[in-house]
Order: C-alpha cells, then sequence, then structure tokens
C-alpha cells in the first residue's frame, strides 16, 4: 500500500508540516476546523495511486505546524499566502487546491486572488459565497445572536479553555455531532455554555470513525491546541475589510463542489447552490452525497476521491 510521508518545509516564517503521497502533478489539500493533514488520510492514497503528488498540510495554527499568537496573523491573507508559498516551496508554479470546510474558503479565495497558481479548486462542504455588503459577525449576531458559534468564537480566551479541557472527548462528540449519523446541528450554544454543550457524546461510533481515529486528533493536538484555529474565526470581519477590492469578483479556474446533504453548512441554503454558477464562472459539478454529513471526505471517502480524481483527470 501507499505510504504516507511527513517533512517540514519553510512557509512565511511556520515550519510547516506536511503528509504527502505519490508524485506527478500537484494536489494541495487543505483541511478544516478542527482537523488536520489526517482528514485527508483516505485522498493521499488515493490521489498517489492515481498518478497524482498529494500534499496536505497542518494549516497556520493548527497541529504540527502551529502558529503564532497574534490573532491579525490569520486573515485570508495570511491564510491564502501559505497556500501559494507552498506550492512555491514544493517547487511548483501550479497547483489544484482542494479545501474543505475552513479549507474550502481558502481554496476559493487562492482562486480568486491567484488564478495564475490554480490549476482547478475543489470546495468540499462550504460552497463560494460571494462577499457580503455588510461585516459578517454583525449580520450573524442580528440573525443568529450571541449564541451562534461563530459569533461567541469572537470571545477571548473560552473557546479554546472549552474545548482543550478534554481533547478525546472533543473530537468524539464533534466529529459525531457534525456527522451524518446524528441529528441535524444546530452549532447555537445555550447562555453561558461553550460548543460541547449542543455536541452530544454518542452511544456508538459511526462506521467511518473510531477511536484510533480519536486518540490520533487529540494527539495532533495536544502541543498546539485550540488558539490557532479560532482565531480563524477571531478575522472574519477583519477578512471582509480585507477583500474589499475583490468584493463580487469572479473565480475563473475549473471549479468543483461536494458536499453532503445532511450537512449543517447547508442548512436551507441547497436551493441557492445554482447561485454559484454566477460568481464561479467554471463550475463544472455540484456533487451531493445522500446521507453523508459535514465531514464529506471522511464519511464518503471513495464517492469523494472517485469525483476529485475525474476532474483532475479532466483539467
Amino acid at each position: 500500500m501507499t505510504e504516507i510521508a511527513h517533512r517540514r518545509i519553510p512557509v512565511n516564517g511556520l515550519d510547516m508540516h506536511i503528509a504527502e503521497a505519490g508524485s506527478g502533478p500537484l494536489v494541495l489539500l487543505l483541511h478544516g476546523f478542527p482537523e488536520c493533514w489526517y482528514s485527508w488520510r483516505r485522498q493521499l492514497v488515493a490521489l498517489a495511486e492515481a498518478g497524482f503528488h498529494a500534499v496536505a498540510p497542518d494549516q497556520r495554527g493548527y497541529a504540527r505546524t502551529g502558529g503564532p499568537e497574534a490573532v491579525e496573523e490569520y486573515t485570508i491573507h495570511h491564510l491564502v499566502g501559505d497556500a501559494v508559498a507552498l506550492i512555491a516551496a514544493l517547487g511548483e508554479e501550479q497547483a489544484v487546491v482542494v479545501g474543505h470546510d475552513w479549507g474550502a474558503p481558502v481554496a476559493w479565495h487562492t482562486a480568486l486572488f491567484r488564478p495564475d497558481v490554480v490549476r482547478g479548486v475543489v470546495a468540499l462542504s462550504v460552497p463560494h459565497r460571494p462577499r457580503s455588503s455588510r461585516p459578517p459577525v454583525q449580520v450573524m449576531r442580528e440573525q443568529l445572536g450571541e449564541g451562534f458559534y461563530m459569533v461567541a468564537f469572537q470571545r477571548p480566551d473560552l473557546p479554546e479553555a472549552g474545548l482543550e479541557r478534554d481533547l478525546p472527548d472533543t473530537f468524539r462528540r464533534m466529529l459525531y455531532a457534525a456527522s451524518g449519523d446524528a441529528p441535524m446541528l444546530v452549532p447555537i450554544l445555550p447562555d453561558g455554555g461553550g460548543f460541547l454543550d449542543v455536541c452530544p457524546a454518542p452511544d456508538e461510533l459511526p462506521g467511518w470513525l473510531t477511536e484510533e481515529d480519536i486518540a490520533v486528533y487529540a494527539a495532533e493536538y495536544a502541543h498546539s491546541g485550540f488558539r490557532g484555529p479560532v482565531n480563524w474565526y477571531r478575522n472574519l470581519d477583519r477578512n471582509w475589510e480585507l477583500t474589499a477590492a475583490w468584493h463580487r469578483a469572479p473565480i475563473t479556474p475549473p471549479a468543483l463542489y461536494v458536499a453532503g446533504e445532511r450537512d449543517m453548512v447547508l442548512a436551507g441554503a441547497k436551493d441557492r447552490l445554482h447561485r454559484m454558477h454566477d460568481y464561479v464562472t467554471d463550475l463544472r459539478d455540484i456533487v451531493l452525497l445522500p446521507g453523508c454529513g459535514h465531514w464529506t471526505q471522511q464519511e464518503r471517502p471513495d464517492e469523494v476521491n472517485r469525483e476529485l480524481i475525474a476532474f483532475l483527470r479532466s483539467l
């Protein structure tokens, strides 16, 4: 079986950890929250065996890469800059950039800011949303209240303290609660509560998730914790300010979107996915996976691998 190798590469002042497999055209795999390279374990092998060089970094602030303390060093410009710099550090001029969850906005913005570097873009879970007319945290606060998790994550210290209290319990609850095997997650936190208060502990793990997987995530987060990952959320309004020059600008590289039909990200939004065509000018397909929740490539690795490889071979 194809082996996954690990190494570190200097990227924008970070000692970036990457997992990689295979050789050939570069495919960059950008994880989401709260994940790391490990979420792509099944894609790394499948893409390598299909003739590609698959690379999954731990992104800024995450796991073995870690990152700076300052909140303002986690803007979308930093995150896209890391992706572009990593492509260059790997000796390539272009890559297909694939992102899941938070990695999807990074992938979309990499294609938006630097289409010359992006051969194609694939987003899992999070569709492209054009820049809003008002700061997003303000809008979420008005529409969903202070308990909405992205609003609650603006508070200093408390979100990461709750998530770091018992790492195995955190990952067991979060990975189950947002999956297609659990009741639909409504991420509105109770007064004075934390994110885990809306994530039930499973009586039994779903078939795609094992205790060994949970132990790996807990070990990967044991050193750098959740401060860096939560800082991504603390830049939502700053990102809105920084992207004014790209307001409603089109994304032009070839694109693919894949999501689970039971993903909480799509709650109430499935009928609007076709609007992506207005701003993603070469969107090749929108694929919805029945029964799948938020953890797209982990819950449905075979289907995701099939869609990814078909898209890559079409470029």
